[in-house]
């Protein structure tokens, strides 16, 4: 028997690794993370298995690369960051460019965080994705992500993101308006608590402390 043939690739400047990616996010949209097959996604990217393979061994690496992209065009498209604003409309610009890469992909963000509840190679790659995310985000709006600060900012940043998306899956309107109000929300409810706990805070272990200087003698 005559071997078949292979699907025609489409006129595209884009990359077998996009278009790997492209085809992740669509089936996993119309059909379901979990239900979705490598081989379903080689051939809607028209690749061969083994030129899948080559970009990515798992489905979970797949995860990993589509948030991964979202980071790197969020970033792209941040503007000029304004030193007069503040740290709470900085962290605004940023989710808000955040959604707008993801409004294009957001069945396919509905679907990657239903298979993260029921299947644990999704779960690991979308957490530790996220959590990269988080760390970039952070920076992008002029806030340190390192050490113990910097994990409480992710903490809290990751808890306005979730509760953000869930408002963001169900806003009908074209403008977010929604998605907006509750984001400004949630970051002044923040802002709010980071100003009652400053007065509390402690000093850096060994920072040096200003002493008195001591009276001078009359003469």
């Amino acid at each position: 028997m005559p071997a078949p043939k292979r699907a025609r690739r489409p006129k595209s400047d884009a990359s077998p690794r996009d278009r790997a990616i492209d085809a992740a996010a669509t089936l996993g949209a119309d059909r379901g993370w979990v239900r979705t097959r490598l081989t379903d996604i080689a051939a809607a990217a028209h690749l061969t298995l083994a030129e899948l393979h080559a970009e990515f061994p798992t489905k979970a690496a797949l995860v990993r690369a589509f948030v991964q992209r979202v980071d790197a065009q969020m970033l792209a498209g941040l503007p000029e960051s304004d030193t007069g604003d503040s740290a709470r409309d900085r962290l605004f610009g940023v989710i808000m460019r955040r959604l707008d890469v993801l409004r294009p992909h957001r069945r396919a963000v509905l679907a990657f965080a239903a298979a993260a509840l029921a299947d644990p190679a999704t779960a690991c790659a979308l957490g530790a994705a996220q959590r990269r995310s988080l760390a970039w985000m952070l920076e992008a709006a002029g806030l340190s992500a390192a050490g113990v600060s910097g994990a409480v900012r992710r903490a809290g940043l990751h808890a306005i993101l979730v509760s953000t998306l869930w408002v963001w899956s169900r806003d009908p309107s074209p403008d977010l308006e929604r998605t907006m109000a509750h984001l400004d929300r949630r970051l002044r409810q923040v802002e709010d608590l980071y100003a009652f706990l400053e007065p509390f805070r402690r000093p850096r272990y060994g920072a040096a402390q200003a002493k008195p200087e001591p009276a001078k003698p009359e003469s």
